[in-house]
């Protein structure tokens, strides 16, 4: 459910809503059950809230919204729109057992809504955000995050746009160090697999240069030069369509016109604006190198606007597709044995 002072539950009500998604999955939120039905009010749909122990007992429609209950009583206090670390501990209870259930089998991915780093910090969580306490939890070190653009009429691939980060929530002073021949190319191999796995096909891959104007043959930086082309060739020797480094800002319009279907960028901002520039509303972030599926919206708590109806539903609408169509094609590649209902928890 993400953090209960912002626009997660609300979020999450109003994408209830869309009866699509009950098509794509079966649908169990985890979270404070209170909350969910403050959410209901506000959106005054009259849907039922119902309280369930495991997913297996979800029955989902659009009229119910069957909860797994997680953290404390402390979270139906948190007033809406301000930083509390109850928030922060609410949000954190509720990743954990959702994590929990994909990793046990229980449910084939999860969608996250947004919490409040802070708030997580305050409430004791060393973890930047929601992709390293993820991480942290599946014990893995090979892993990133990923925005996602799917087909779309503004996009000219048909594959819809992925962009990865070399780098994620790290102050921009410590990129430097952080941007290696291996990293690059680790966050190039995910990439790779990502969008084979999501439309079977090897995808083309822009990698993005550091320094403005790639370099300048190394007047701007050496990195282009020393670090990020010869991971660029060795990502080539693997059988990967690698082009680059490249400057960004061309590069981002290439990726946007159909001349890529994904681009690895060095550091969050270099990757975040350019994608949320292109369709802020329809960014899925989705967390690669995992066990589990988890995608998750692209945008955060938005206090200024939550709890008034006014935030927008799409890119929640869109993680749980892409959550739903991730997890049919690992269904494929890994069977396993179905659930009671036909359709996939998310």
């Amino acid at each position: 459910m993400g953090d209960p002072a912002g626009v997660g539950p609300e979020i999450i009500v109003g994408a209830w809503t869309e009866t699509v998604i009950h098509e794509w999955c079966r649908p169990v939120v985890v979270g404070h059950p209170e909350v969910l039905r403050r959410a209901v009010r506000l959106w005054q749909t009259g849907m039922e809230v119902r309280t369930v122990d495991s997913p297996e007992q979800a029955e989902p429609t659009p009229d119910v919204i069957p909860c797994i209950a997680s953290g404390s009583d402390d979270a139906a206090a948190v007033p809406p729109g301000k930083l509390d670390a109850r928030a922060g501990q609410a949000a954190y209870d509720a990743v954990v057992t959702a994590t929990r259930l994909a990793l046990d089998g229980q449910v084939e991915a999860i969608a996250t809504a947004p919490l409040h780093k802070e708030a997580l910090h305050q409430a004791g969580c060393d973890c930047p955000g929601h992709t390293e306490l993820l991480a942290k939890m599946c014990g893995v070190d090979d892993y990133a995050m990923m925005l996602y653009l799917g087909p779309d009429d503004s996009l000219g691939s048909p594959h819809g746009l992925a962009v990865v980060h070399v780098t994620l929530h790290t102050a921009l002073r410590h990129v430097l160090d952080q941007v290696t021949e291996e990293s690059i190319l680790a966050k190039c191999r995910l990439a790779d697999r990502f969008m084979a796995r999501l439309e079977d096909t090897r995808p083309r891959i822009g990698v993005c240069a550091l320094n403005p104007h790639c370099g300048e043959g190394g007047l701007f930086g050496k990195e282009e030069q020393t670090i990020i082309g010869p991971a660029v060739e060795r990502g080539r020797a693997e059988g990967m369509q690698l082009e680059g480094p490249l400057p960004t800002d061309t590069l981002m319009l290439r990726a946007r016109d159909g001349d890529f279907d994904a681009v690895v960028a060095m550091y969050h901002d270099q990757g975040h604006i350019a994608v949320k520039l292109l369709g802020m509303h329809r960014a899925v972030n989705v967390t690669l190198g995992l066990p589990i599926v988890r995608t998750s919206v692209a945008h955060g708590t938005a206090f200024d606007l939550a709890w008034r109806r006014r935030a927008e539903t799409g890119s929640m609408i869109e993680a749980i597709r892409v959550a739903a169509r991730l997890a049919t094609g690992r269904r494929k590649d890994n069977p396993k044995p179905e659930l009671p209902n036909p359709k996939s928890p998310i």
